[in-house]
């Protein structure tokens, strides 16, 4: 195989594959990619496996031919090269050559027949969505997501297609996180997919906040995005998703209106001198005002006050900080909403504006 290409044109296609290539492999080949050449195009490929990105380059030339070469050496090669630089590249059995100025680098290839491909993929359904929904939908809602969990259907987000929106969600058993997108989907009975943890991070990495369209197709057990630029398949995890209406509270009694980034900066400040594995933070309500303590086994304290909207009773109850944060954070509006009933049951937390996402995290001991 040959190849005349400069840096620019190749290194933003490796850098968006980069993510899928595994540090450790169980198989020597995961830790390469896949160039090929076919129809004037030039195609290059990651899996581990579970998910297969490839990305499209157009070219000038009737070639055809694959390889593969090691990610992470190809990729820094590339890098390291200056700006504008033009690469020819030359494979020989198993060595390829890269020459680039006065610069020439020797790589040891993999032929491509050992390349491995995701099962063949049958679309059951087939529908575009703005980048940016789906981009909005993963960056409201992912950090909620398990991580090694044994309830291995936590290790990732569902999704729930129905012909009037999409919803994320995503628990870890302690908090959840979920949130709505409008948009018309031209399928008839409500789905539910469970996308794993590392396909929605790198989904999160590579969907930008433009207008342009994704096509999302789901099949029996994957799901592709395609974009002009690049295609993403990832297998789906096969698995129950609990039924997350049964934690959403409903009709909390107890109403708290507070400005987000004063309530985010007493919990941060707060949270220094909390336990440091448990994270507990203390909230005292009573009228028109919230108090945040905290105390560690160390027998050192802290206590924050902040004004907020409330008329209630007199409550206390016990919260991890940093879930409280975490929700916070994808908040976007300047006042939040906390809905509770009492000091056994979970808070509710949403904008006050608006119902498209909201958070739920349990209550802690106190």
């Amino acid at each position: 195989m040959e190849l005349k290409i400069d840096r620019e044109s190749l290194l933003k296609p490796l850098q968006l594959v980069i993510g899928i290539v595994e540090k450790r492999q169980t198989l020597p080949i995961l830790g390469n990619v896949l160039l090929k050449i076919e129809n004037g195009q030039l195609s290059i490929t990651a899996t581990d496996l579970e998910i297969e990105m490839v990305t499209h380059i157009p070219l000038e030339s009737t070639l055809v031919g694959e390889i593969t070469f090691p990610a992470r050496k190809f990729i820094d090669i590339c890098k390291a090269l200056p700006e504008g630089a033009m690469l020819n590249i030359k494979t020989e059995g198993d060595r390829a050559t890269i020459r680039s100025g006065k610069s020439r680098f020797i790589l040891s290839t993999l032929p491509a027949s050992e390349f491995p491909n995701i099962d063949s993929f049958d679309p059951l359904t087939t529908f575009v969505l703005e980048q940016q929904q789906l981009k909005f939908l993963f960056d409201q809602t992912s950090f909620a997501m398990a991580q090694q969990d044994v309830r291995y259907y936590l290790n990732g987000l569902l999704l729930e297609l129905n012909s009037k929106l999409i919803r994320a969600v995503a628990t870890d058993g302690h908090r959840l996180a979920l949130c709505d997108q409008l948009t018309a989907i031209d399928i008839s009975d409500t789905q539910q997919i469970i996308v794993p943890r590392k396909a929605v991070l790198e989904l999160t990495r590579l969907l930008d906040t433009s207008t342009e369209l994704v096509t999302f197709q789901l099949g029996s057990n994957h799901i592709r995005l395609s974009t002009p630029d690049m295609t993403f398949i990832a297998k789906l995890i096969d698995g129950r998703f609990p039924d997350y209406q049964r934690v959403v509270p409903q009709g909390g009694d107890k109403i708290v209106l507070a400005d987000r980034q004063l309530l985010r900066q007493a919990l941060s400040r707060a949270s220094i001198l909390s336990n440091e594995k448990y994270r507990s933070v203390r909230f005292k309500l009573s009228d028109n005002s919230l108090q945040v303590l905290a105390h560690n086994p160390e027998q050192e304290e802290a206590e924050e006050e902040i004004l907020v909207n409330y008329d209630g009773d007199t409550l206390e109850i016990g919260f991890n900080a940093s879930y409280v944060m975490d929700a916070l954070a994808a908040i976007s509006t300047d006042e939040v909403r906390l809905e509770l009933t009492d000091q056994n049951s979970c808070c509710l937390i949403r904008s006050s504006s608006n119902d498209d996402c909201r958070y739920v995290v349990m209550p802690m001991r106190l």
